[in-house]
């Protein structure tokens, strides 16, 4: 605690001190976005760099044997997602108890530059083990906290704001495989970490450079007395909403107030004041509690795990199966995941859907595609033209499908958090709990990390390409009931937001773009 108070007062200036350099562009809209985005593009290109360079590294570079290699890798990816798994908590409390969300961004960074110096230069499989963990430990912070920021940020367009951070996983995902194996063909091993060394360093720039927006408010005039007036505004309003709602019990003296009026302002005051120091009024572990009491969260959280699963299984096979199958090398591995990451630029569409319909019917829509796709993968299995050309098409299609599945579940998250905060308002304290939320979510996702690898590539060995593609189609059938049982909010819900004056997805995402979303 007073390491955090020293650090808030090193943040906190004198209003009338010069503002830094850039203010207004460094605090707005579009550079979080942009820093939150690379940060999660960072993370992704690294992790993705090195997967068409796992198999043939570890034969060569440690000394696994060939028929070890499958194993290994999907070991390796594994412990990525276990330590994304456990970290992801840590990483979310912490997010929400601290006076900055960049101050960890930062910290996720430096583990992201040890882990890569750990891989470059590390030539035993122990090493390798422990690179993984400490890139997953990175990887929880910038999903946790990074999420969090941006719902910080643009409030009112989560979806559309989640679908640009898919984006930035998606351009990871897209370049990184082929451009790792490219340079692993032409230049060698540690020509690969030259690349996620320049990556990192301009990482560093932007994350040093970005500003919060609670941060600036103190440069900006009047913008702490602006939201004292909206405070005291939105508390009257709701006492209004009581007194209009109370029946009115006329005396003899002509008084219209009746205990029961007065219990209930008292009861609305209490619940609109801020709980002190910003904490909940359910101690620490209630907010989580509170949270994985909503059905609709957990619906979210379990569909993360379906579609990490998925998404993660064909990191640890596809690879293996082409170079198997149609004997292609890194190089052209690395190619085949354009195919399954490019549509992942439909995102922002996913998300737009979801902040103006609700999630349950984009996310739905992407589940039912899924099934089929995964089951007709098991027709690619000899090395002809017809073959290559339908595992492309099928990947390409299984991107879009998984696009408009993932999306509207990252937005989920923040969807259950402001219905509970609605249902009951101060009940996740001052400083909300939307790392914590997202902490929960990056779990999710990586719990599906642990699964899907090991799943893919056990099932893949024993049993066959065909086997491993129709089991996960049952597997995301399961996540399409989910969907369509518990996903998304109430059309009241909905409505009632739309009400208290909050600024739909497209109007966040114009001032997104022009930097103008200082207060929604």
């Amino acid at each position: 605690m007073q390491t955090d108070l020293k650090h808030s007062k090193l943040e906190s200036k004198d209003a009338a001190s010069k503002p830094p350099f850039l203010l207004a562009w460094r605090s707005s809209s579009f550079f979080i976005v942009l820093t939150v985005c690379l940060a999660i593009f960072t993370d992704i290109f690294y992790y993705a760099l090195i997967i068409p360079v796992i198999p043939f590294s570890l034969t060569v570079q440690i000394g696994i044997p060939e028929d070890k290699v499958q194993h290994w890798t999907s070991i390796l990816l594994a412990c990525y997602s276990l330590a994304l798994f456990l970290g992801s908590p840590v990483a979310g409390f912490y997010a929400d108890h601290t006076s900055s969300r960049r101050r960890p961004l930062l910290i996720g960074l430096l583990a992201l530059a040890g882990s890569t110096l750990l891989l470059c230069f590390g030539k035993t499989i122990a090493l390798l083990v422990v690179e993984r963990i400490l890139q997953g430990f990175s990887a929880s912070i910038v999903w946790s906290v990074g999420c969090a920021l941006l719902v910080d940020t643009m409030a009112t367009a989560v979806g559309v704001a989640m679908g640009y951070t898919n984006i930035a996983m998606s351009v990871g995902l897209l370049i990184a495989p082929a451009l790792g194996g490219a340079v692993y063909d032409s230049a060698g091993y540690y020509a690969v970490y030259y690349i996620a060394f320049g990556i990192v360093a301009v990482d560093i720039l932007l994350r040093l450079g970005m500003i919060e927006k609670k941060a600036a408010k103190q440069w900006i005039p009047g913008a702490s007395q602006q939201n004292t007036v909206n405070d005291v505004e939105n508390t009257a309003t709701a006492v209004s909403s009581v007194d209009a709602d109370v029946p009115r019990n006329h005396n003899d003296a002509g008084g219209t107030q009746s205990a029961t009026e007065i219990n209930g302002r008292q009861e609305v005051e209490t619940r609109t004041s801020p709980t002190p120091e910003g904490q909940s009024k359910h101690g620490v572990a209630g907010p989580v509690i509170i949270l994985i009491k909503s059905p609709r969260l957990l619906a979210a959280l379990y569909c993360l795990v379906v579609e990490g699963s998925t998404m993660m299984g064909f990191d640890a096979v596809l690879a293996l199966f082409v170079k198997s199958t149609f004997a292609w090398n890194s190089t052209a591995a690395g190619v085949l995941f354009l195919a399954l990451f490019l549509p992942g630029f439909v995102s922002p569409v996913a998300g737009w859907l979801a902040d103006r319909f609700g999630p349950k019917w984009p996310s739905l829509a992407g589940f039912v595609v899924t099934v089929p796709i995964l089951v007709c993968l098991r027709f690619v299995n000899e090395n002809t033209v017809g073959d290559k050309v339908l595992l492309a098409a099928l990947l390409a299609i299984l991107g879009v499908a998984l696009s408009f599945s993932n999306t509207p579940l990252m937005a989920e998250i923040s969807y259950s958090i402001e219905e509970k905060e609605t249902q009951n308002p101060g009940v996740f304290g001052e400083k909300g709990v939307y790392g914590i939320g997202y902490g929960l979510f990056t779990m999710a996702f990586a719990l599906g990390g642990v699964i899907g690898p090991l799943w893919a590539g056990y099932v893949n060995a024993e049993a066959g390409w065909g086997t491993m593609a129709w089991s996960f189609a049952v597997w995301s059938a399961s996540g399409a009931v989910v969907v369509y049982l518990w996903l998304g909010g109430t059309m009241k819900f909905r409505e009632s937001k739309l009400e208290s004056g909050g600024i739909d997805s497209r109007r966040g995402l114009e001032l997104m773009i022009d930097g103008r979303a200082e207060e929604h």
